[in-house]
């Protein structure tokens, strides 16, 4: 670790060398706190259903409100991102997270609850969008997404373990506790990341570059970001529900998922291993031709082994995916402002994906959902192989 840091006679803390796996992993955690009750997004539907009673609806629009609020967040700090000092802003929004995490332990009533959570989540959308444009500036930005889906995968599948079996014990404070506690653990390692200043040579020279030619495949990166993580949102917020409805144990199901979301972790170190050795069309073209596939078999979830296999391989495919089409979305301007306009688009599709399953799912709906989603996905396959080829070609 020693020869990843550098010294700074002009702070009081030692900096992470700019590019180096460890400032990959503390620019990773920025970048997830502000969304990370998106990783435990199964485990904080449940938990309000069997912690405060609400209904499956109820549920599903309190964390669709909080991801919604995060997309108008990540939006707003598209346009600011370039003229804020990031570090100040970031401190300012770890502070805003927590004090509403805090105040969230202590309502009951649905309405409320989703109305608040639309205000986290417009501070944790600012900071992830923060997070995503200081990723930008560094090199190869997609092994840094590929970190990013690591510690998610990593830290989500261990929430999603850990928390469900905790709520009948402590209640629903445990939920907000945990996002407090991961919120506090990241303003701890904020001083020990690097500075990251825009390159203006950089910036002006792609501000000269924006031409027609480079609109549509960024247009077409950020509808596949948008339809993809809005499919894969709709069935994993309710997949501990699909899980029931099939028969099976929820003793079985939390372990099942918690496990995916580590075996998920392998998707995002591929991009960290292989980044864009091999080019961006074939691995995109690959990983959601699985995802879908192993969505579809969610269908056969009366099988253990189909509900093992499906929730395994979906969870490698989308940190797989993910990755590239972050990483895409930063390759359109070093400055950060595309990287975090892709930020926004991925949280209006993981904020769409439980309001739309929220309207179909019903009760037992989970056939037509599964449907759906495959239909999103599929679309978004055709969206994302277009700019994939075009920038192979570009770096050609």
């Amino acid at each position: 670790m020693t020869e990843q840091i550098n010294n700074n006679n002009s702070v009081a803390f030692p900096k992470a060398a700019p590019d180096s796996m460890l400032a990959r992993l503390l620019l990773a955690f920025l970048a997830t706190a502000g969304l990370f009750y998106v990783n435990i997004m199964p485990a904080l539907v449940d938990g309000l259903v069997e912690g405060l009673g609400f209904t499956n609806k109820e549920a599903g629009l309190v964390g669709s409100s909080n991801v919604y609020g995060a997309a108008v967040g990540a939006l707003l700090i598209v346009f600011l991102i370039s003229r804020i000092n990031w570090r100040t802003a970031a401190w300012i929004f770890l502070s805003g997270l927590i004090i509403i995490d805090i105040a969230s332990i202590f309502i009951g009533d649905a309405q409320l609850l989703t109305a608040l959570r639309f205000f986290h989540g417009f501070i944790g959308g600012m900071l992830v969008g923060t997070g995503f444009a200081v990723i930008a500036r560094t090199n190869q930005p997609d092994r840094t997404f590929g970190m990013l889906l690591g510690v998610q995968y990593g830290l989500g599948g261990l929430g999603i373990m850990v928390i469900p079996p905790l709520v009948p014990e402590y209640g629903t404070p445990i939920l907000f506790i945990t996002l407090i506690g991961f919120s506090a653990v990241t303003a701890l390692m904020l001083p020990f990341i690097d500075d990251y200043p825009i390159d203006t040579t950089t910036t002006n020279s792609v501000e000269h570059q924006t031409s027609a030619i480079k609109l549509q495949p960024l247009s077409l990166t950020l509808l596949a970001l948008f339809l993809f993580q809005a499919a894969n949102m709709a069935v994993f917020a309710y997949i501990i529900g699909l899980g029931k409805s099939f028969g099976l144990d929820p003793a079985f199901i939390t372990p099942v998922l918690g496990a995916a979301s580590w075996v998920g972790v392998l998707g995002a170190l591929l991009v960290v291993v292989f980044s864009t050795r091999y080019g961006r069309f074939f691995p995109v073209l690959t990983g959601m031709m699985l995802t879908l596939a192993a969505t579809w078999l969610l269908h056969f979830s009366g099988s253990q082994l189909a509900f093992i296999i499906a929730n395994c391989a979906v969870g490698i495919t989308w940190a797989f995916i993910i990755a590239y089409l972050l990483g895409m979305s930063a390759e359109f301007d070093k400055a950060g402002r595309m990287a975090a306009l892709g930020g926004f688009a991925s949280k209006m599709g993981l904020a769409s994906g439980p309001f739309v399953a929220a309207l179909i799912v019903g009760e037992n709906n989970y056939a037509l959902l599964i449907n759906v989603a495959l239909v999103f996905m599929a679309i978004s396959m055709i969206a994302a192989i277009i700019p994939a080829r075009f920038l192979d070609r570009e770096a050609k």
